[in-house]
């Protein structure tokens, strides 16, 4: 019988096909990270930090045209507005209030007043001109109601109508035993004593300042808390005033530094229990108003499973400082790294997701978080006003401040121990080749707490934010140390945060791919992330999840 004979490049192309082994599929996940631009981030970040757009503040031209560069790249790319009433943008209003206080406080003697900035700061908690408390001032300890712990500062309290007196920081500062020790919980921030403050009905609440439990010196509270004070509009509650004592004022007040350090000691205890001071005060702030708005920029790439509702966040503030005091002749806070560069990584990462195809079951939403500068109004408004259920929303990933310095080892993330997502963070950066870094010095000041994905996390969404490395390729190991300080003392909200010729994206990108993996992994997920056990957030996780909002 003929048998033709196969060409001797085909024969063996044919032998070759029956040894090698077949090549497995690219995930999506691979897929989108490996479609993620350095490029493509530096050309929005050259743009977003030019000086033609001045700085970025919230309500000027460059704010607006920086909102308006967001909406258009997310137009480009084909992404579902997802904010207010079908546009690309949710509403962000903002009132400022600049305070001009008294506070005088006195018992059954003579009543003494307190210097402002000196001994005391304080600010109005309502939406108006002149607000007062005036009652007896109440020592509450650390101001702490935290049930994993077995704790409650209020116990046996009547507080209503009262101002009341509280530390900063939590007991983990004297005993390294409870709560998280040097780690600082939530329970410790000043923002928290405020809150259960007005849980507890208070009419005041005034916090007494060190330089170790605050992390920060006086200073930085009276340079924070005079002038305008920007927030988010709010609801009127009980709370009418909050403010500081310098540690000084609360000795005086208290009978001397002997009694106060011993009711610092005693606030460190289980059981420990608030009492009276027998002192009263009046406290009185009026307040010159201005009402403003600003935008986040929101936009959605829609899933297309069974949870194509749910939504995964990825976010970056867009704002600075804008125009502002000149230092060495220049007056453009131009916030390349602070966030331009988070705000350029958001477009990249959404450019490459789009570009790859991917077709998550949960919706990914991109956002550009408005006024974080002052003080994460953009995302506290969503997170009490979202356009997406808060019950829907699986995870938010936040970038703030990228790495624009070169490749590194390792990449790091706060609020890795808060929740299921460190678990898929590490994943994801293993996928990547790299290990992931923890921040001492960001648990012990509680960082996780002051950027983006906090306010969401307070209402009970599993957050993380990005953040910087601790070996870097090529460097010594002092190297990665030498960068933060640098930058933390010549450019850190200056005007000098400009584009450097330095800038090396590499850093960058391997970020982004790992929040690329991480978004899809929780998109993809059958189950949505969950609080750790001993998280300070797991309660309004829970509470969320019931929510009809």
């Amino acid at each position: 019988m003929f048998r033709p004979r196969l060409p001797l490049l085909t024969l063996a192309l044919l032998l070759a096909a029956t040894t090698l082994p077949a090549q497995q599929p690219v995930s999506e996940a691979t897929r989108a990270a490996r479609a993620v631009s350095g490029q493509v981030m530096q050309a929005h970040l050259e743009f977003l930090a030019n000086d033609l757009l001045e700085g970025r503040k919230p309500g000027t031209r460059g704010g607006e045209l920086a909102a308006l560069y967001l909406k258009a790249q997310f137009e480009r790319l084909g992404l579902e507005p997802a904010g207010d009433s079908g546009t690309y943008f949710h509403r962000v209003p903002i009132i400022s209030l600049t305070p001009a206080p008294t506070l005088t406080v006195g018992g059954a003697g003579a009543s003494q007043a307190l210097g402002y900035m000196k001994d005391y700061m304080l600010w109005s908690m309502h939406d108006e001109p002149d607000v007062r408390a005036q009652g007896d001032l109440v020592y509450v300890g650390y101001g702490i109601v935290a049930p994993e712990y077995n704790w409650n500062d209020y116990a046996g309290l009547d507080v209503k109508g009262k101002i009341v007196v509280t530390l900063v920081n939590d007991p983990g500062l004297q005993d390294s035993t409870i709560f998280r020790g040097s780690t600082l919980t939530y329970y410790g921030r000043w923002t928290y004593k405020i809150e259960e403050a007005e849980r507890q009905g208070a009419a005041g609440i005034l916090m007494i300042h060190t330089d170790e439990s605050a992390t920060y010196p006086w200073s930085t509270v009276s340079s924070s808390w005079s002038g305008p004070q920007i927030r988010v509009a709010r609801q009127s509650g009980p709370l009418m005033v909050a403010g500081w004592l310098t540690h000084e004022a609360a000795a005086r007040l208290m009978g001397g530094s002997a009694r106060l350090d011993s009711l610092t000691a005693a606030a460190a205890h289980q059981g420990f229990h608030g009492a009276s001071l027998g002192i009263a005060a009046d406290a009185h702030v009026k307040s010159a108003i201005e009402n403003t708005e600003t935008f986040n920029v929101v936009a959605r790439l829609p899933g297309h499973g069974p949870h194509k509702a749910q939504a995964v966040l990825i976010g970056g503030h867009y704002d600075h400082f804008g125009i502002s005091t000149p230092v060495n002749g220049d007056s453009i806070y131009n916030g390349a790294e602070d966030n331009a560069s988070g705000t350029a990584a958001v477009l990249a990462v959404a450019e490459a997701m789009v570009r790859s195809g991917v077709r998550p079951d949960r919706s990914v939403v991109f956002v550009g978080f408005a006024a974080e500068e002052a003080g994460l109004l953009g995302s506290t408004a969503f997170a009490a006003r979202p356009t997406i259920p808060i019950k829907d929303i699986a995870a938010v990933l936040n970038m703030d401040v990228m790495n624009v310095h070169g490749a590194s080892r390792d990449v790091g993330a706060l609020g890795l121990d808060q929740s299921s997502l460190g678990a898929t963070f590490r994943r994801a950066a293993q996928a990547e080749g790299l290990s992931v870094a923890v921040n001492p010095e960001a648990l012990r000041t509680g960082a996780f707490f002051r950027s983006d994905h906090f306010p969401f996390a307070r209402a009970g969404v599993p957050s993380l934010s990005i953040e910087g490395p601790t070996r870097f390729v090529g460097k010594p190991a002092a190297y990665a140390k030498s960068v933060a300080e640098d930058y933390t003392a010549h450019r850190y909200h200056q005007p000098s945060d400009e584009v450097l010729p330095s800038f090396d994206y590499a850093g960058a990108v391997q970020q982004m791919r790992v929040i690329t993996r991480a978004a899809l992994s929780v998109a993809n997920s059958a189950a949505m992330p969950s609080w750790s056990a001993t998280s300070e957030f797991k309660e309004a996780g829970e509470a969320r999840l019931k929510s009809t909002n």
